[in-house]
């Protein structure tokens, strides 16, 4: 077996490896999911209203710290207690997604679109509970110091396997068709599971946990009382009604008007090839934005950043309204693509670095996690009622009121910021 922790001076190379191919596998059904899915489902007739609806099938990457703790006190098998998990739920994945394979889209956007909203839950669940393994695993093998560099793995391999599942698989179905498309992307699953297969997880490596006995009622209450404290202490800090209006409502335009960006595409005649190139770009501008936006963030500070990359990020928004229309070229539309991806990355890097300050010394894990799951609420609310607005009053209507509302949401920041100048004068 191949080692599994470092000496402290150097990251081993077998380490990276691991870690890429797990982030790698997370991001292609996610990829599938926010990106691809959505293109599909408009190109074979489902209602834009329906669409819209898949923002709450992610329900289970808001719940996932509900099972958190079972995940790391519990062994599958002799596989370790991260890897089984990885091992099992990445298995899992690939097996729905093969078993999608089986079907035609005309039976999975029609008659089954039951089941096939039932299958998308549990891809969604499976791929949540293997984030909680990889990331506890991460901790696991990661020193404090070579952190950072982990972070960079998991933003740039998930980024990645979302750009091939999100734009590439796009391409396939057009070209290759549903059934083999799919079988590709299980078995993809199944090759990334190579690393994790031939590591061997030790229990004695970095931050582990050891599992709860059956016979240890006190440890769990204890666990239980602790989280209540945690999260009731956060709620409890000065000035975090503010902080939680910013949180609550600065990607509201984001929400309500990406989802459909790929349904309106596909009404204004655009191919799922065009609509695949058009993703695979935009998601390079917004990888490349988002690394900008740290050293953007750095010379200008919370306020300016947050404010600036908030008016990008709706301006990016209400432009796809002048896509409604038809009138533009491809390479227009290639332009507000490209600018609204990038505002979107620029925004996020700016909304995260601040949550990142919100947090408590002593509680960074639970406070950035609340807020997290606040983002991923306000997502699924606003992003499911998305496609009913397009039904019921068109793209256009849409993304004039995802512009006025980004707007809008500039005014709480500003006041944010405010309130924690008055604090800081009063505290001089």
């Amino acid at each position: 077996m191949l080692p599994n922790h470092s000496n402290g001076r150097t990251l081993p190379a077998f380490t990276v490896v691991l870690l890429s191919s797990l982030y790698f596998s997370q991001g292609l059904p996610s990829g599938f999911l926010a990106h691809a899915l959505p293109a599909l489902l408009r190109e074979y007739g489902v209602a834009v209203e329906y669409i819209g609806l898949l923002k709450l099938l992610a329900l289970p990457w808001l719940l996932k710290f509900l099972w958190a703790p079972f995940i790391d006190r519990t062994e599958v098998g002799r596989l370790g207690d991260h890897r089984g998990w990885i091992l099992l739920m990445q298995s899992l994945l690939a097996l729905l997604l093969l078993t999608l394979s089986f079907f035609t889209p005309n039976m999975l956007f029609g008659s089954l679109i039951i089941f096939f909203f039932g299958v998308v839950l549990m891809i969604n669940t499976t791929a949540a509970t293997q984030d909680i393994a990889t990331d506890g695993l991460a901790v696991k093998l990661l020193p404090e110091k070579w952190r950072g560099l982990g972070n960079s793995i998991q933003v740039s391999g998930f980024k990645t396997g979302m750009i091939i599942s999100g734009s590439l698989l796009l391409i396939s179905v057009d070209k290759l068709g549903w059934s083999m498309s799919f079988q590709l992307l299980a078995a993809s699953l199944i090759v990334l599971l190579i690393p994790s297969f031939v590591f061997k997880e030790r229990a004695n490596v970095g931050s582990f946990v050891t599992p709860l006995s059956g016979d240890a009622p006190e440890q769990k209450a204890s666990i239980k009382k602790s989280w209540g404290n945690a999260y009731k202490g956060f709620f409890s800090q000065q000035g975090i009604v503010y902080w939680l209006v910013v949180l609550f409502t600065y990607k509201i335009a984001d929400s309500l008007g990406s989802g459909m960006i790929k349904p309106l595409l596909i009404d204004t005649g655009y191919t799922l090839t065009d609509v695949a190139e058009l993703t695979f770009w935009a998601s390079i501008s917004g990888l490349v934005a988002a690394v900008v936006a740290g050293f953007i963030y750095y010379r200008l500070g919370a306020k300016w950043s947050l404010l600036l990359f908030g008016l990008l990020q709706t301006l990016g928004i209400a432009a796809y309204g002048l896509v409604v229309t038809g009138d533009l070229s491809n390479e227009t539309v290639m332009a507000i693509a490209l600018f609204e991806q990038a505002a979107d990355g620029m925004s996020t890097v700016a909304l995260f670095a601040l949550m990142m300050g919100q947090c408590r010394k002593g509680h960074e894990g639970s406070d950035y996690t609340v807020q997290a799951c606040i983002q991923v609420v306000m997502s699924g609310v606003v992003g499911a009622l998305s496609g009913f607005i397009a039904k019921f009053a068109g793209y256009q209507s849409l993304y004039l009121l995802a512009g006025l509302l980004g707007t809008l949401t500039l005014i709480p920041v500003y006041i944010y910021f405010t309130h924690q100048a008055q604090r800081a004068n009063t505290h001089d």
